[in-house]
């Protein structure tokens, strides 16, 4: 299953379980990813960052494709995933090859 459709399938079971919270968490993500001082192609980019920092193989999926409908193109997904290593080293280098995964997916 895909990383995607995992994260889909857990959600939706988060959401017949603890539909409060599940509810609660969506609104604040919703509106911290909206466009204010920072728009939301760098905000979905710098998600990817942080999926990368903390190593989330499912985060990285969800905000790839974040930032591709965003607009962002392959070479700014990339640079955004290095910042991760910049600060962490290799073992976020490492979850670069998830990146790649995951942009194969929208960029041939």
């Amino acid at each position: 299953m895909e990383r995607l459709q995992e994260t889909g399938t857990m959600m939706g079971r988060l959401m017949k379980d603890m539909p409060a919270q599940l509810k609660s968490f969506g609104a604040f993500v919703k509106g911290a990813e909206a466009a204010g001082a920072l728009d939301e192609k760098t905000k979905h980019l710098m998600l990817l960052s942080l999926g990368v920092a903390f190593q989330c193989s499912w985060c990285i999926a969800v905000h790839t494709k974040g930032c591709v409908d965003a607009g962002s193109t392959k070479e700014e997904i990339l640079e955004a995933a290095m910042m991760a290593v910049v600060m962490g080293g290799g073992p976020k280098l490492m979850y670069i090859e998830v990146v790649y995964e995951e942009l194969d997916k929208y960029f041939k």
